[in-house]
């Protein structure tokens, strides 16, 4: 199972100019199973750009589910954030500690544009970076 990030989605919905790499990268991934997406990326695909029944719909036509936030995902982002306000590097909030903490201990992947950011906070996490 892999999950998808937010900017990746609104790449592709928004018909932005990497939306065939984003393309081709989802068909990629929805081949090898399952393409998953959690209530924080929902939430920001549809603030970013439509209604949400719009957004579920469109969701649905590319076989991305829906994959809700078990708590020790919950508990492992908060932990993670905080370590990120301790260090004082950056303001960051909580939602992509959220996504990343999701991908790690829930999915086996991550599909996303910011791998610096998930490889320096998620060691382990398996991250897939679209390619023009």
């Amino acid at each position: 199972m892999i999950a998808v990030d937010s900017p990746i989605l609104i790449e592709l919905l928004s018909n932005g100019p990497q939306a065939d790499a984003v393309e081709a990268c989802l068909r990629q991934s929805l081949v090898g199973g399952r393409v998953v997406i959690c209530g924080v990326v929902l939430a920001e695909i549809c603030a970013a750009l439509r209604g949400g029944a719009e957004v579920q719909e469109a969701l649905e036509e590319m076989g991305i589910h829906f994959s809700p936030l078990e708590a020790k995902s919950a508990l492992r982002a908060g932990e993670m954030h905080r370590r990120h306000r301790q260090r004082g590097t950056g303001k960051r909030g909580i939602d992509d500690f959220m996504v990343g903490a999701h991908a790690l201990l829930q999915c086996d992947g991550l599909i996303t544009w910011n791998d610096t950011f998930y490889r320096d906070y998620f060691k382990g996490l398996k991250l897939i970076v679209p390619q023009a």
